[in-house]
């Protein structure tokens, strides 16, 4: 599945406003913005992921012989665009937040800078591989939060929806802070940890609880967790975990990765008794990992409780984000020149709904820091060839209720550009680290979230505002189609 060409991974609309282009041409350059609009489960804040597979995506596009045949036999396209198609390739620019970054509601992720043709047609393979890894990177960054430093292990290729969202659900993961996954394909196409232990079918596909157990443990003395409640966690599967870990210590088996793992019952309650009873038997160190419909508020919740579990197994309600099983995701046309030599013209879409009012032009984003803490203060979104002193007091607004405003002392704060160029003129210039990369710098930029943002219910939202030359442009543009409708009902 990997080895598909996915030119054809779009939507068909797409490809009939490309020949209605193509039969009226025009040297028209356009800008589109990927973005969201609001942040997956109730959060304050989500995680850019899917970078890397776009970079493969663009890279790779092109219409193979099979999908001009196929093209051809819909009987909806003609014979000089199916033409036209056997050399297409993409010539533009993209721009791109990096994958790991904290990101907000209303900012460019990534921005398309091409013909018209080559923006529309990846604006459906795009938004499906963006959507979905920040979905998932966003909701394993929340599990990750919760557990408090505990190790958050990805369990969900079997319960993912498809081999593609299991291998890149458990990627996106990865990024936002697990520490392993189940997923072997994963580890081998990634590079990175992968992790397990056994099934109750292990335990019962032997005589007894106690002979699985020490089978298990003979053949992985260096990554023993046995599943301890196929029969009765207490009265049988911790007693013989226990002996076997008391056998392993005399035969001189250095005891490093083991312990007991739990899929079923009252987590909070069987944990502590586990805990207790490891440590009579002299085994204080042992892992206590669990499993079981995990998800960030029952782990929170466990915790809470006094849970004595230290490591987790989190596999359906992660790798579907099953609350929040869709990240939003949208791509619009933001500006449009008719050739090289021109200046961009700003366009937006209109919308009963405030929400969905675009922001118009060719834009760029701004993360503003605070000095001293490090911590994010605010994003703005200005126009791509603005500039900005550090030195200087910066006043931000909120762009719907503009009376809001915060004045930011000069030499108070710095400034970071979130987009980096990734292909120029149709050539990758943007080398993608490595996930385990990745991670390491997620993990920097969750630490630039106040912790009031970080909270898994009501938390305080990041202020994503416009910059003044920006925001003029748009409520010129809001005012000059205003007049316009009211002199259309006129007529």
């Amino acid at each position: 599945m990997r080895a598909m060409n996915l030119t054809l991974l779009t939507d068909l609309y797409e490809l009939t406003m490309m020949q209605g282009y193509f039969k009226n041409p025009s040297d028209q350059i356009v800008v589109f913005d990927a973005f969201y609009r609001h942040n997956p489960c109730d959060g304050g804040y989500a995680i850019c992921a899917g970078l890397d597979q776009i970079i493969e995506y663009i890279k790779d596009l092109h219409f193979t012989y099979e999908d001009i045949t196929y093209l051809q036999s819909l009987k909806m396209f003609e014979p000089d665009f199916l033409e036209y198609l056997r050399s297409f390739h993409f010539t533009g620019d993209i721009y791109a937040i990096p994958e790991g970054t904290v990101i907000f509601p209303r900012e460019p992720l990534v921005k398309v800078v091409a013909p018209i043709m080559e923006a529309q047609l990846i604006e459906t393979a795009l938004l499906n591989i963006i959507n979905h890894q920040s979905l998932i990177a966003t909701k394993a960054a929340r599990v990750v939060y919760a557990a408090k430093g505990d190790g958050i292990m990805e369990f969900g290729l079997r319960r993912a929806q498809g081999p593609d969202a299991g291998i890149y659900g458990a990627r996106a993961a990865m990024i936002a802070g697990c520490v392993g996954t189940s997923n072997v394909l994963c580890g081998q196409m990634f590079d990175v940890p992968v992790s397990g232990t056994h099934a109750h079918s292990w335990i019962m596909s032997f005589p007894d609880e106690y002979t699985a157990f020490k089978t298990y443990a003979k053949e992985y003395p260096d990554a023993c967790i046995l599943l301890v409640d196929t029969y009765d966690t207490l009265d049988s599967g911790i007693p013989n975990a226990i002996r076997v870990f008391k056998e392993m210590k005399e035969a001189g088996i250095p005891l490093t990765k083991y312990g007991i793992r739990m899929d079923s019952g009252d987590l909070a309650y069987l944990s502590k008794k586990a805990y207790e009873m490891l440590c009579e038997a002299g085994f204080s160190d042992a892992i206590i990992s669990a499993s079981s419909d995990l998800d960030e508020y029952l782990i929170d919740s466990l915790k809470t409780q006094g849970a004595k579990i230290n490591s987790w197994g989190v596999g359906t309600n992660l790798i579907t984000s099953k609350d929040n099983p869709a990240f939003g995701g949208v791509y619009k046309l933001a500006a449009i020149k008719e050739n090289e030599e021109e200046e961009f013209q700003p366009k937006i879409k209109l919308s009963e709904n405030s929400e969905k009012v675009t922001n118009p032009g060719n834009k760029t984003v701004y993360r503003i820091y605070d000095k001293e803490t490090g911590k994010i203060r605010a994003d703005l979104i200005c126009l791509a060839d603005e500039t900005f002193d550090e030195a200087e007091d910066m006043i931000i607004f909120d762009p719907l209720e503009t009376w809001k405003k915060t004045k930011i002392r000069g030499g108070s704060y710095t400034l970071r550009e979130l987009l980096v160029p990734v292909f120029l003129k149709g050539t990758c210039v943007y080398e993608s680290p490595s996930v385990m990369e990745l991670r390491d710098i997620c993990t920097k930029e969750k630490d630039t979230l106040w912790d009031e943002t970080k909270r898994l219910v009501n938390p305080h939202n990041v202020y994503v505002d416009l910059s003044n030359k920006l925001f003029k442009i748009k409520s010129e543009l809001l005012e000059e189609l205003s007049l316009e409708a009211l002199e259309y009902r006129d007529k």
